[in-house]
């Protein structure tokens, strides 16, 4: 028998959303499913994102075990970023995602513009 949820603090949806939910999470996260990033190419890829909001969106990312933070020993110092298998587990979730945006919201939108010309 499935366990129902009565509290917040117990629903699965909410421990998931508090890992990678917010405005940039996502996109950190669907830009890294397709290969390894620098630091600033992660924000010349994301421009509206301030480079403290980026940094601290890492790292947040980085302490749940979401995204690896490699250093190279070398001047000037190079980071890299990359998905962590625990990361790369949620590429079928985010792919989800994207296709229920795109069918029920992007196509919408699309097709409602088209109405308006």
């Amino acid at each position: 028998m499935e366990k129902k949820y009565h509290g917040i603090t117990e629903c699965p949806i909410t421990a998931t959303i508090d890992v990678i939910g917010g405005k940039w999470k996502p996109i950190i996260i669907w830009l890294l499913m397709e290969r390894t990033y620098r630091f600033g190419e992660l924000h010349k890829t994301i421009p509206a994102m301030a480079l403290k909001v980026l940094s601290r969106q890492l790292k947040e990312l980085e302490a749940d075990g979401i995204v690896k933070r490699e250093v190279f020993a070398e001047v000037p110092p190079k980071v890299e970023y990359s998905l962590t298998p625990k990361g790369e587990s949620l590429s079928s979730v985010m792919t989800l995602l994207s296709e229920w945006s795109r069918e029920h919201i992007l196509a919408p939108a699309t097709s409602n513009k088209s109405f308006q010309s």
